[in-house]
């Protein structure tokens, strides 16, 4: 539901009735991931996709439905081989949706509102909601904040909003979406299922479906060449918060990189010990200068970040490898060097190149391969690294 947060805020805040269908569960191939969301008002005007088409108008009925009679619905669609023609994923994937109504006076509306100012604002938290469990539960809201705080309830149950808490922020820390459910008596029961995961709910308890909102993930450009200003507009288009850096200030301007969230001048290898980066971060070096490089590099390969790649010519990574192994870098180290960076694209231009960066990223991201589609017999939808540790 994150994904469609704008709208549904600017819905709220102008008093709308509406019901929202969340994508709570996918096994197998499926266009959209746990959390896409579909929401229709009360005057038929709708906004988000569940499934890229496949599936939109039977929840489109879906939500007019709840709209109708207030009730929360979870409704499962797959691909049916016996009529082409029936309601479903013609990928063959599975995906389960729950409808909630959100009315004027919907217990849920305030914990929405909360929770949607939050992500407007960029503020990190987790939107806890029963999926499967006792009719009078389902659809219950808990919003849960980094630290462990929590507002809405799941059901006027202490003990089970108290668990629920500890579970959705268990999620919220690791920046994961997923289902995890809970034992009869309130406790946490079994292992998480994070977006790339199937159905996970447990017998004997209620199932939540954990929605995690956490700050973009960074990318780092190093070096302030016309390269980077176009990776800088690929990297705004994937979602991250893009820094650009480089120690000469005569290029380093606002000018050059408009579209950049910073940018810094500073000696690039000084600014990435300063700077704060996570698992999620990705180092982008341009510069292709060794008296830049190799002191940068060897912080870079040092810190526990998604991705670290190099601009240069193979004869240029050569002379880098050779300089870094003499710096002291360890060859498990160097294994983790993408250079030169890209996909083989045949790029030329600096747009071409930065889809070529940018498609290494993905691809790495998500456990790509890179290679075509066509022929490959690879899967389409991959469980890559993000996506596939349990929280």
């Amino acid at each position: 539901m994150f994904d469609i947060a704008g709208e549904l805020h600017d819905w709220l805040t102008e008093g709308r009735e509406f019901a929202v269908a969340t994508v709570v569960s996918v096994s197998g191939s499926a266009p959209r991931g746990p959390g896409a969301a579909l929401a229709v008002d009360s005057e038929g005007t709708v906004i988000g996709s569940v499934s890229g088409g496949c599936v939109e108008s039977a929840v489109y009925d879906l939500c007019a439905q709840a709209l109708e009679d207030g009730e929360t619905h979870v409704e499962r669609f797959g691909y049916s081989d016996e009529d082409a023609f029936a309601v479903g994923l013609t990928c063959g994937g599975v995906i389960d949706i729950m409808v909630t109504p959100v009315g004027g006076q919907a217990p849920v509306r305030q914990v929405l509102r909360a929770a949607l100012s939050a992500v407007v604002r960029g503020e990190p938290g987790a939107l806890a909601r029963i999926v499967e469990g006792p009719a009078e539960l389902l659809g219950g809201a808990l919003l849960v904040r980094p630290d462990g705080s929590y507002e809405g309830g799941l059901g006027g149950l202490p003990e089970l909003d108290r668990t629920a808490a500890g579970a959705a922020g268990a999620l919220l820390d690791a920046g994961r979406t997923g289902t995890v459910g809970l034992a009869a008596g309130g406790a946490r029961r079994g292992t998480p299922r994070t977006e790339s995961g199937g159905r996970a709910y447990c017998p004997g308890g209620p199932t939540l479906f954990v929605e995690s909102s956490v700050p973009p993930p960074r990318m780092i450009v190093f070096g302030a060449i016309d390269f980077a200003a176009a990776l800088v507009r690929a990297g705004k288009f994937l979602g991250y918060h893009v820094t650009v850096c480089d120690a000469r200030p005569v290029f380093a301007t606002r000018a050059r990189f408009p579209e950049a969230d910073e940018i810094v001048v500073d000696w690039p290898h000084r600014y990435l010990r300063s700077t704060g980066t996570d698992a999620r971060t990705v180092l982008c070096v341009l510069t292709h200068d060794a008296k830049f490089d190799v002191p940068l590099l060897q912080v870079a390969l040092g810190l526990p970040v998604a991705f670290v790649g190099a601009m240069g010519s193979r004869r240029t990574h050569a002379d880098r490898e050779r300089r870094l192994r003499e710096a002291g870098v360890t060859e498990g180290d160097l294994a983790r060097l993408r250079s030169p960076i890209g996909l083989d694209l045949g790029a030329r231009t600096p747009e071409e190149t930065a889809l070529s960066i940018a498609a290494e990223i993905v691809a790495a991201r998500r456990g790509g391969t890179g290679v075509p589609l066509t022929g490959s017999g690879t899967p389409i939808h991959h469980d890559g690294r993000e996506t596939s540790a349990a929280a």
